[in-house]
This record gives structure tokens, sequence and C-alpha cells, in this order.
């Protein structure tokens, strides 16, 4: 049986001013501090001119993950990156009902 919440893994690649981010496993408490520092750290240092974080093996976030979403959003957005999300469906719900989906850019293939 496996566990409740799934480890976090993530992985980074980049092209023609592109960056995607994928990540899966649950975003909770005690994981999105890694993701923070995984989405800063491309912000950042690579300032892509856009980020996809693909999201769509990630099934479950907490707020701790919706908060570190959001302080990606103002970043990027301060550094002129458009920031977009790919979502599994739990999470997407979440985001459509706390009214923060409309706030990042729908991926190309969405």
């Amino acid at each position: 049986m496996k566990s409740r919440a799934e480890p976090l893994s993530m992985a980074v690649s980049a092209g023609q001013g592109v960056t995607l981010l994928t990540v899966k496993g649950w975003v909770t408490i005690d994981s999105s501090p890694a993701l923070r520092d995984r989405l800063l750290a491309i912000l950042r240092q690579e300032s892509p001119l856009a980020l996809t974080i693909d999201l769509t093996a990630v099934p479950y976030i907490d707020t701790s993950g919706l908060a570190t979403l959001v302080e990606g959003l103002k970043i990027a957005r301060a550094g002129n990156i458009t920031l977009r999300l790919s979502l599994h469906e739990r999470p997407r719900y979440l985001m459509e009902v706390t009214g923060l989906l409309a706030l990042f850019e729908a991926p190309h293939d969405a």
C-alpha cells in the first residue's frame, strides 16, 4: 500500500528561453520548501522568457503549495517572465474555487 503522501520529485528542462519544471508527488507543508527553492532558483538565476510548471503528476497540493505558486507568480511578473501551469484535476479544482487559476497563464497544450 502506498504511503499517504507521495515524495516529491522535480526535473528541469530548458530550451530557447522556455523552461519546464516537472513536479511529481504531493506538494505539502513538508515538500513545498523544496519546490519553492527550485522555483525561485529558476526564476532568479535562469530568467527564462517563460516557465511552465507541470503539475499533472501532482494529485494533491495544500495551501503551502498554493502560496509557493503565488510567490513564484509574483517574482515571474516582476521579471516579465510568463508563468504557466499544467495541472492534475484535483489541484485544478482547488485553484479554480479559490480564484487563483485565473492569475496564471494557460499552457499551450491546454
